[in-house]
């Protein structure tokens, strides 16, 4: 799977996540045999409340690697033995105050207490993820520096976020262990979950806003209807791919391709607000995670051969 970068996902990260998630769940619909089109609509929700559970999970993260660290510390004062280090620890990294901010806010301990998610089973992992933490430059170089500030402390969980817990195969592997929703959700997450340390502030203390798991309300509705809009009208978007195949049976495409691109006729005939070319990126870009190397280039040739026919039958209206 081709990585996804946080430039691509900075703006319209919810719909971005949505697209994903109605690519997998058109794809599973067709392959059960198109039985039930309410059955698949409340599986599309469903998976995207996982995918903001997933959110909530790796914000608690990070307090399970501050809390890892405490317990270290009185581990070392407990020896038998303790050497003057383990007596009198640099305490900076355990009184973190955006952890402390981060462990008491109000929608992440409603999240903790609805869900009863934790990070307890895995002692391992949260482990090995703290002494990469402590073995890194920055982490060295916060602990050395003597002046604490709130912004300093905000600014080394970022680090730590994006340089050991995006993108990290073995938290990926443990958490799709977890839930087969997590399978592709996680990259697109991450980059949820680095806005959202950006966007904390001291002032706000425990009531700091997370992100919610729709921008708006409108979100909601695009997902509904980009969803219905691709099963409903699924004969009219496959006649248009097949007029525009260059005598090409449309058995010979890829059933993944031809996934992507009934769900892209679907968003351009449907939505006069979004722009084609953001359509057109948005698909091909999918095509490269779920298809063939050649995917790519074939689905935005196709598309554009539509988009091209449509505006020549005065059958798309953009705003």
């Amino acid at each position: 799977m081709q990585p996804l970068t946080l430039k691509y996902y900075k703006v319209m990260i919810n719909r971005a996540l949505i697209r994903l998630k109605i690519v997998q769940i058109v794809y599973a619909y067709y392959q059960n045999g198109g039985k039930n089109l309410d059955t698949a609509e409340k599986e599309l929700f469903f998976s995207l409340s996982k995918a903001y559970d997933l959110y909530n999970y790796l914000l608690l993260l990070m307090v399970a690697i501050t809390k890892y660290a405490e317990k270290r510390i009185l581990a070392g004062k407990n020896k038998m033995k303790p050497s003057p280090e383990e007596l009198n620890p640099n305490m900076k990294f355990v009184e973190n105050r955006f952890i402390l901010q981060l462990e008491e806010n109000e929608q992440l301990l409603y999240f903790v207490e609805n869900q009863k998610k934790t990070w307890d089973n895995e002692d391992d992992l949260v482990r090995a993820l703290y002494e990469k933490i402590i073995a890194s430059d920055y982490y060295q170089e916060y602990m050395a520096n003597e002046y604490r500030s709130y912004t300093e402390d905000r600014e080394l969980w970022r680090k730590i976020y994006k340089n050991l817990i995006y993108n990290n195969p073995d938290l990926d592997s443990a958490l799709e262990e977890q839930s087969l929703y997590w399978n592709d959700d996680k990259e697109i997450v991450d980059t949820f979950v680095l806005k959202t340390i950006k966007r904390f502030d001291i002032k706000k203390g425990a009531k700091q806003e997370l992100l919610p798991e729709f921008k708006d309300e409108e979100d909601q509705e695009y997902a509904r209807r980009l969803f219905r809009r691709t099963i409903l009208n699924a004969d009219y978007y496959r006649h248009l791919m097949m007029e525009n195949t260059k005598n090409w049976n449309l058995d010979r495409i890829a059933f993944m391709d031809q996934v992507i691109m009934q769900i892209a006729i679907a968003e351009i005939l449907s939505f006069p607000n979004i722009p084609v070319s953001v359509s057109l990126n948005e698909y091909v870009e999918l095509a490269k995670i779920y298809s063939t190397p050649k995917s790519p280039a074939f689905i935005n040739g196709m598309l554009d051969s539509i988009v091209n026919q449509l505006k020549k039958d005065n059958k798309l209206t953009k705003n």
